[in-house]
């Protein structure tokens, strides 16, 4: 078996806890207290702030190690240094160094992928990583890590079979990255801003909180984006920042990206052009396809989808049709009552057992269609609109990128 097929072959393991993760980086001998470490989770907009913040700092002049998932069409899309995905042949024998280990501690995929990264930024000499959380915090691989800070983007409905069930149990999970003395910011409202700001202070944690220490006002629509002004209220400082993003719900996720990087030592010019090329495709990336627009959004939650009807209707992309595919254990009543009434809807699927069966979803879209092959799916949707949206997971909007490129659909768990 092929190094990148033993690792997907392990997709089904799953054990929360960080016994392994620590076992096996002291089997590599600790890759990670190599360099700085910044954690990144939230239930939405942790990659954008991920990816935002290791554009400010590379403008910074640091040499930066960035970790996200999932990947969309290559796995090599997770780990990157400057912004370059890990180059296949680095990929390969790296994953022929950890494989013994990792099977000898029966690693998981995402735990086994979180050290590929870990060892990689420590091999090419990365003077800071930005991670970002896979799932929770507490008990997550990232979570081996020391950080020098943390970000919470927000605490939502997501996950509650393993993080809950309660929004309350989420946070306290999500805050589990926090540590004593070292900077954490967030964005959350509500009962999770409450659980987070209790645990930072049994913690002793110095939290910053958006709508509080600091804020993004004056959104505005850009023809390619949006602008924003962020404001610190402890210093009276202002920047206006511009970015390629669509979405208002981005300028809190941008506002996250700008003050870590400020507070790690970026200066305002580095975090004004970091934001201003902060890149995340399959968050309302805007493709022409055969001379159409076609939208593909990530969405995955009722928060990520309430998001998306509102970014859609802020920037004038109504109207639309919609392409839908949810995964299994998902909300889906929430997330239909988010996106229900925008368009005419095409319910799909991707291609894994975890997606759930269209046809399940039909009782939810009144008047919706079935077609099961998601390019198929496409061509049915502009039928009826000159504008698509594809949304309702990332691995949807994956595959349809893997099949625009030409590639076969790729069964993914994680």
């Amino acid at each position: 078996m092929d190094p990148l097929s033993w690792l997907y072959a392990r997709q089904g393991r799953f054990a929360p806890g960080l016994e392994r993760i620590r076992a096996l980086l002291a089997r590599l001998g600790h890759p990670e207290e190599a360099y700085p470490v910044a954690l990144v989770g939230g239930t939405n907009g942790k990659g954008t702030t991920a990816r935002a913040l290791a554009a400010i700092l590379e403008e910074a002049g640091f040499r930066v190690g960035l970790y996200t998932s999932p990947h969309l069409v290559d796995f090599r899309e997770r780990i990157q240094v400057q912004g370059r995905p890990i180059p296949e042949e680095k990929l390969l024998a790296l994953l022929a160094e950890l494989r013994p280990h990792a099977e000898r501690l029966e690693a998981s995929f995402f735990e086994a992928a979180t050290a590929l990264a870990l060892l990689h930024f420590a091999r090419e000499g990365v003077e800071f990583a930005v991670l970002e959380v896979g799932l929770g915090g507490r008990l997550d691989a990232t979570n081996a890590t020391e950080p020098v800070l943390s970000v919470v983007t927000n605490v939502g409905h997501d996950h509650l079979e393993v993080l809950g069930p309660t929004l309350k149990d989420v946070a306290r999970e999500k805050a589990g990255i926090f540590r004593g003395g070292v900077p954490a910011l967030t964005a959350a409202r509500g009962e999770g801003l409450g659980v987070l700001r209790a645990e930072a202070l049994a913690r002793k944690t110095p939290l910053w909180v958006l709508g509080e220490d600091f804020h993004a006002e004056g959104v505005e629509a850009l023809p390619e984006g949006l602008a924003f002004t962020l404001r610190l209220e402890r210093t009276g400082e202002a920047l206006r920042l511009t970015a390629r993003l669509l979405g208002p719900h981005q300028a809190e996720n941008l506002a996250l990206a700008a003050l870590s990087g400020r507070l790690l030592g970026a200066g305002w010019e580095a975090v004004k052009r970091g934001v201003a090329r902060a890149e995340n495709p399959g968050r309302l990336q805007r493709l022409l396809w055969r001379g159409r627009e076609l939208l593909l959004d990530g969405a995955h939650n009722p928060e990520g989808a309430l998001a998306l009807r509102e970014a859609l209707r802020f920037h004038g992309l109504l109207p639309a049709a919609f392409v839908l595919g949810f995964s299994r254990d998902k909300d889906h009543a929430a997330m239909a009552g988010a996106l229900r009434g925008l368009g005419p809807v095409v319910l799909t699927r991707y291609a894994s057992p975890r997606s759930e069966d269209p046809k399940a979803l039909l009782p939810l879209f009144p008047g919706a269609k079935v077609v099961e092959d998601p390019l198929e799916a496409l061509e049915e949707a502009f039928s009826r609109e000159g504008r698509v949206v594809v949304a309702g997971s990332l691995y949807l909007v994956g595959e349809v990128l893997r099949r625009l490129e030409g590639l076969p659909a790729e069964e993914r768990w994680q």
